[in-house]
């Protein structure tokens, strides 16, 4: 390793560990370090969660959408390994999918067939990969006694619309062709994701019930549903709690084409006609997030529809705090929420 290496390499473990014990500290602690509350919309933000943004700041660290598309991708990587640790997993395989890099996580206790779930990161459609979301698929994999298919879907603006979307859609044929294989069982198939990935799972489930396939869940972490983003919570939370206007503007020039109506339900979840036989739902939101608003009427529009839902607003909680399973106490606590309710709904 280089000189300039090591240093970088120096610089990040002395980040870790600043961070790991900031995040480990009493909560009246972090309560002086952090500041006076922070309360919005009947909502206070979690005192470490408030820490490890304050801390971001007086660091200032730059947010990925401030960077060139190249460097964000490394700084994001770098943040979501901060807060990452390396959680236990039975095993990890790198395999193909459709053509798409991919990656196969199974839990320690491997009893049978296992359920699947076909997990499709966020970032953006421009950010995120395998090892950004390595953490939460080993988290998801081992708490809910499933096997976690991670797919490494095409990005913008390399790959604008309908790219992720097709991917998303040939990795779920391919899932459900090979899921024996895998030693899976194909009735107890799921898609999930959080953010962009959970936009692209939902528009799988949408898929799979207008073509009558099997698709036994849905796991939807803040998805983003409507990319008009014409709710309360977008303005009320765009700037300060780490996903920003400025990330979201980037992520539809990059994405959208131009001429798509912003509408297309391929893009938009929320203006699609819901066809019957939709897989049930689990759709989890943060109360500081400019996306709450929109993926909890999606949830809300699923229910009228008939279609079981279960909505769980985390109201202490950002955008993204589903990779946050390595520092604190609340969030990664929030996050095995999310992975037992995953466990209950693909019980045999």
């Amino acid at each position: 390793m280089s000189g300039r290496g090591a240093a970088a390499a120096a610089r990040a473990a002395f980040e870790a560990a600043a961070l790991r014990g900031a995040m480990a500290l009493p909560e009246p602690v972090q309560r002086v370090l952090a500041g006076r509350p922070v309360l919005r919309d009947g909502q206070r933000l979690a005192t470490e969660t408030q820490l490890a943004l304050r801390l971001q700041r007086l660091g200032r660290v730059p947010g990925v959408e401030t960077l060139p598309i190249t460097d964000g991708r490394r700084a994001l990587l770098h943040q979501t390994r901060l807060v990452a640790g390396r959680p236990t997993i039975g095993a990890v395989r790198e395999l193909a999918v459709a053509g798409l890099p991919a990656r196969l996580y199974t839990p320690t206790e491997v009893p049978g067939p296992l359920p699947l779930l076909v997990f499709f990161h966020g970032g953006g459609f421009l950010y995120g990969d395998l090892e950004t979301h390595d953490a939460p698929c080993r988290v998801l994999a081992e708490r809910a006694g499933v096997r976690v298919l991670s797919i490494d879907y095409r990005l913008a603006p390399e790959h604008p619309f309908p790219a992720a979307y097709d991917d998303a859609l040939a990795a779920y044929d391919w899932a459900l062709e090979h899921a024996e294989s895998l030693g899976c069982d194909p009735a107890r198939l799921a898609v999930g994701g959080d953010s962009a990935g959970g936009n692209l799972a939902a528009g799988v489930a949408l898929e799979a019930a207008r073509r009558g396939l099997p698709l036994a869940f849905q796991l939807l972490v803040y998805p983003m549903t409507d990319a008009e983003h014409a709710t309360r919570s977008y303005p009320m939370f765009d700037e300060g709690f780490y996903l920003t206007r400025r990330f979201m503007d980037l992520a539809d020039e990059c994405y959208r084409p131009r001429e798509l109506d912003p509408r297309d339900p391929r893009l938009s979840p929320c203006h699609a006609e819901l066809p019957a036989g939709l897989a049930p739902a689990y759709v989890a939101t943060a109360g500081f997030d400019p996306l709450r608003d929109e993926a909890e009427a999606y949830a809300r529009r699923l229910s009228e529809a008939g279609v079981e839902v279960t909505l769980q607003r985390f109201p202490d909680q950002i955008h993204g705090f589903l990779q946050v399973v390595g520092v604190g106490r609340r969030t990664p606590a929030a996050v095995a929420q999310i992975a037992a309710h995953l466990r209950a709904a693909l019980s045999a």
